[in-house]
This record gives C-alpha cells, structure tokens and sequence, in this order.
C-alpha cells in the first residue's frame, strides 16, 4: 500500500507477483487498513484499465470500494481476460484488508463476458456488474450470484441484455441509458453499486443499514414516479418492488404497479414493443445470413447484392432527425453489422462498409 494515493486514479500498478501484469487502481480517499474494503475488479474489452475505474470511481468514494481495472484484459482469447482476473486479485488480495465476502467483477462488451466468466468459474465473485453484453458461453437462467446488466438504446447488444433480462430467474437488474456500445453513464454505475449494496443486505454479505435502505428506497421511488405514466413507470415499479423486497413494506409500490399493468393503454403499448422486438428479430436474423454468405465464395456475389438494398434501406431510417423505435432499430442493426465486419473476408464487403457512416450514437449521460 505504500506510495499509493487515496482519492485518485493510478493508472499502472505492476502486480507483485507477476509483473506482466498491470491494472490500474482507485482507492477512496478515506481510505485505510484498519478495515475490510469490498472491491471491484472491471475489465475492459480494448483492455483500457482506467475506463472502468472511471466508470465506478464515484461509486467507490461514496460507498467505499477499492476498484481494479485490468490493463492485459482484452477482447480475443479468453485466457487472456482470466489470466488476468486471476494474477489481478491475487495482487489485490495481498496488498489490501479485502472483505472476501463483498468481492465483485465489471465489464464492458467482451469484459462484461470475462466478468461473468471469472464469476462463473469461482465461488468468491459476489456479484456482476456487466455492460454491453452478458454471456461468452451457453446462457444460464439461474447464477448463485446477482448480474446487474446494462446497455445503451443503440447498442448493437441491446437485444441480448434485454433477453437476458426476460429470461433470468435469479436475482437480476438491466437498465437502459440513452448511447451506444460503451460503459455506463456514472449514475448508471452507481445505481448498479446501490444495487448490490440492497443485495448483499439480502444476503447477509454486509449488516444491514435501515438507513441505508430508506434513501435508496425513496430515490428509487421518486425515479420510478418521474417516469411517464404507462410501460416505463410500470417497469420501474416492479424493479423497485423486486430489489426492496424482504427489505421494507413494499405493497403499496405493487398495488401502484398492478394498476398500471391492468390499463388498456398499457396493454397495447406492451403488445406493441413486442411486436418491435420480432421485428428486430427478424430483421437482424435477414442480415446475419447474408453476411455469413459473404464468406462462401459460391454466394458471396448474390449476398452482397441482397445486402446492399437491406442496408441503404436502414441507413435512410437510421438518418431520420425524429427517435422512433425504428430508427433505434435501423442503428442498433447497422452497429451490429459495422462491429461483425473483421469476421468477413470479402474485399468488396470491407471497402463498402469502410464508405457507410452509421450516425453517432447519442452521448451517454
């Protein structure tokens, strides 16, 4: 711990025990060994350690988390990213009074993958707090570990953390932010930090705090109320009902939500998100195929010529000045082509893509 700063980021810290190994590190400025510290460790997919600590820095100084961003993990072999989870909290554990019940991984796109993996493969990991993605392998409905997920509205994995939303049984929360493919926005981190600090009461990892509980409580009620009357605040009620259960009276959040859920309105504006999704479904489905195509020489031609059509007719929807779910669609579905092209090896395919500009995603706030 010595020659380590409190309150700010460091981005390279060598580990002790292998020096190829680096991570970048924050400790809260009250910090001190007089005590145990959960900690998070973040992995990033183009292996920027300090990303992900800025990510969950404020988090940390106001609930007191010692983060560790690796700088070896990346996208690619998967061995890669648990070479350095493992080399990474070994390092921490040495270093720092860590409470090994409150240990915790992040990530963002391929590092989301890595965390849930590193969870997956130990019986340590409290928690996840992943981004952009979920699974790297075989999807599971139930974890002995909570996942907080998030992904932005034009994501291109925006459909895969909200399956992964809908078909989870086990203790789970995605939430959406208006962006792209990236980490999320502070408030978004911080909520998934509040998130785990209402899971770990649950669990009996951390003593209970009453007080605690009320101020998430009233803070998540009053977001849940500011949310326009139907789907959105529907959604946000049932969260609040779910995360506070065992934690306080609740009922009177699932009478306000079970009244939503009965008016006509919402009921058609479910049905109608529905029907969005299986286009969306649909759609990517059209696109996937042509581009595997591309990559068998007797119908790379016959693709690329069904393709273009599919993709100038997107690229006018996701230009649109007006947000509509078909434009989120059109940008979601472009993103996802643009981010699949390195796996295509037809020149004509790649000078193409290299011509289309996919409009900027909105900034995360």
């Amino acid at each position: 711990m010595q020659g380590l700063p409190r309150g700010a980021i460091v981005d390279d810290v060598p580990c002790q025990q292998d020096a190829s190994q680096h991570y970048a590190l924050y400790l809260p400025s009250y910090f001190t060994p007089s005590r145990q510290w959960p900690v998070i460790f973040a992995f990033d997919g183009g292996g920027g350690g300090r990303e992900g600590v800025e990510c969950y820095r404020d988090a940390a100084e106001k609930y007191g988390y010692v983060i560790a961003g690796s700088n070896n993990s990346r996208n690619g072999p998967w061995n890669v990213g648990l070479d350095a989870a493992a080399a990474m909290t070994a390092d921490i554990k040495q270093r720092f009074p860590i409470d090994l019940k409150r240990m915790y991984t992040a990530g963002m796109s391929g590092g989301a993958r890595v965390a849930i993996m590193v969870a997956q493969n130990s019986t340590e990991i409290a928690g996840v707090l992943a981004s952009s993605a979920g699974y790297s392998t075989k999807f599971q409905r139930s974890e002995r570990f909570p996942i907080f997920g998030s992904a932005g509205t034009e994501d291109f994995n925006y459909r895969e953390m909200r399956t992964l939303d809908r078909l989870m049984t086990s203790p789970h929360r995605v939430v959406v932010f208006e962006g792209g493919h990236t980490w999320p926005p502070v408030e978004v981190a911080t909520n998934g930090v509040e998130w785990m600090e209402l899971q770990a009461m649950k669990s009996g990892a951390r003593p209970r705090s009453n007080k605690l509980v009320a101020e998430l409580f009233s803070k998540r009620l009053e977001h849940a109320n500011a949310q326009p009357v139907g789907v959105p605040r529907l959604r946000e009620l049932k969260q609040v009902a779910a995360d506070f259960e065992a934690l306080r009276n609740i009922t009177p959040v699932t009478a306000s939500a079970a009244a939503l859920e009965g008016r006509p309105e919402v009921v058609a504006a479910l049905r109608a998100e529905d029907a969005d999704d299986a286009r969306e479904v649909r759609m990517q489905n059209e696109v996937d195929l042509l581009v595997r195509q591309l990559n068998w020489p007797e119908r790379a031609d016959e693709a690329l010529a069904s393709l273009q059509p599919v993709v100038t007719s997107l690229l006018e929807v996701a230009r649109q000045d007006a947000d509509s779910p078909d434009r989120r669609i059109a940008r979601r579905v472009l993103a996802g082509l643009r981010a699949s092209r390195r796996s295509v090896a037809n020149r004509k395919y790649q000078e193409w893509m290299q011509e289309i500009s996919v409009p900027t995603p909105p900034p995360s706030q």
